[in-house]
């Protein structure tokens, strides 16, 4: 059974090269949503203050914000990216994010490569890889890309290769900022098909929108992040999503 807990998480980080006129920690402000704190001359901005989750299999939990709530942090925080600065953060289950499903491709190596990459990166042996390693080819649809390097490819083409690696494990935990739309219309159908066959398989959904719509249909619980704190912690009105056997 798969299950998360943050309890009292900051999550703080440096801007150096940034001095301390007001217009520049104005916009620094505007720009993170975050609270800019001063500490022997740094410019400390805290993107997470005091956040506390407790998520247990089967819930599906909406983030909601504005611009630069922090939102983004907390997904980075999740998957261990960032680090607490101060607070506990546990969990148990694998964990797959697409918030950046790009992180981790190497533009000089190869698509299969980069498949053999990206899946050590999201925790997979060398056994595991190779046997995904046919179904990952032909749902890209990159066909003989796949043995050049990753940088004579168009944006498109990269999206494509790095979604259907990302997508390939199925996680007890999911998390997604937005829902993602990759390619032309014939492989984003594929792909809005595969991704819910991901959301409905995972034990915990942490699905961060500024779609209300999408969250209500989605999760059974919401959060609303305000420079970088849960104002908001609520079940949602309408849940139409869940996990499926």
């Amino acid at each position: 059974m798969a299950w998360l807990e943050l309890e009292d998480v900051s999550v703080h980080y440096p801007i150096y090269g940034v001095a301390a006129e007001s217009l520049k920690k104005t916009l620094t402000s505007a720009a993170t949503g975050g609270r800019i704190g001063r500490g022997t001359g740094v410019t400390v901005v805290e993107a997470l203050r005091n956040v506390s989750l407790n998520l247990r299999d089967g819930d599906r939990l909406g983030v909601m914000g504005h611009n630069g709530a922090g939102k983004s942090t907390l997904l980075q925080t999740l998957s261990g990216v960032y680090p607490p600065t101060r607070g506990q953060y546990r969990r148990k289950g694998s964990i797959a994010s697409l918030v950046n499903p790009m992180l981790g491709i190497e533009r000089e190596a190869t698509g299969y490569e980069n498949i053999m990459i990206r899946g050590l990166i999201l925790g997979m042996d060398r056994r595991a890889i190779r046997a995904v390693t046919p179904e990952i080819a032909e749902f890209s649809g990159l066909g003989d890309y796949l043995t050049m390097p990753v940088h004579t490819y168009s944006t498109g083409m990269m999206m494509r290769l790095a979604f259907a690696i990302t997508t390939s494990v199925r996680p007890d935990i999911l998390l997604m900022d937005e829902w993602l739309a990759v390619g032309d219309a014939e492989f984003r159908k594929q792909a809005e098909e595969r991704i819910a066959s991901l959301v409905a398989s995972s034990g915990i959904l942490v699905l961060a929108s500024h779609s209300a719509d999408l969250i209500a249909r989605e999760c059974n619980r919401v959060i609303e992040l305000s420079h970088g704190s849960i104002v908001r912690d609520e079940p949602c009105r309408a849940h139409g999503g869940g996990r499926q056997p």
